[in-house]
């Protein structure tokens, strides 16, 4: 079974929404603003893309991601591996050409079904509601979070609000840099 992994940007009050500087929300952009850059706590991204083999997105971040990783050396690895988007609205010719293999899954049992194939490591980046419905559904087997010492407020979160059994985690990996950014990587616990 192949290990399905969640990663983000998070604010400390858990919001993950546009943190790139993505258009609509009003907090845009809050990983790098007020924040001093230090690329040692961004080393888990590093290893991310030379781990995965496979990465997993909503609809919502493959059109925000699409137009622009493809051409981006700092994303070289994405461009090699299959991609798979996650939307029952999404067509065949809404999929951009220049990034590789891609393909749609419909629902979460699809999901499912590509964890049970061969092969390594599944990232997940952005995409919050698909990460809430995944989580729901059982389907994350770990989180890489990058924690900003940020309140931000409202804002998409990385967790559902959704009432269920208490989800055990297992602290795998952690540090704390100078800049207040907590790396936390946690195995889900079954």
């Amino acid at each position: 079974m192949r290990t399905l992994i969640s990663s983000a940007f998070i604010s400390l009050d858990g919001v993950v929404d546009s943190p790139g500087g993505e258009a609509g929300y009003r907090n845009a952009g809050w990983t790098f603003k007020d924040i001093d850059f230090l690329p040692e706590a961004f080393e888990l991204k590093g290893r991310e893309q030379e781990e995965s083999t496979a990465m997993l997105l909503g609809r919502v971040s493959y059109q925000a991601f699409s137009p622009v990783w493809p051409d981006m050396a700092e994303f070289a690895h994405y461009k090699a591996i299959p991609k798979y988007v996650v939307s029952t609205t999404l067509a065949e010719d809404q999929l951009v050409d220049n990034w590789g293999e891609t393909a749609i899954l419909r629902s979460l049992d699809e999901v499912a079904a590509l964890k049970e194939t061969e092969g390594g490591p599944i990232i997940v980046h952005g995409s919050a509601a698909l990460n809430q419905g995944l989580s729901d559904a059982g389907l994350i087997d770990r989180y890489h979070l990058l924690v900003f010492p940020l309140l931000l407020g409202a804002g998409k979160r990385l967790f559902s609000t959704t009432d269920k059994d208490t989800q055990k985690l297992a602290l795998v990996e952690h540090a704390v840099y100078p800049n207040g950014l907590q790396k936390q990587v946690f195995d889900v616990v079954r």
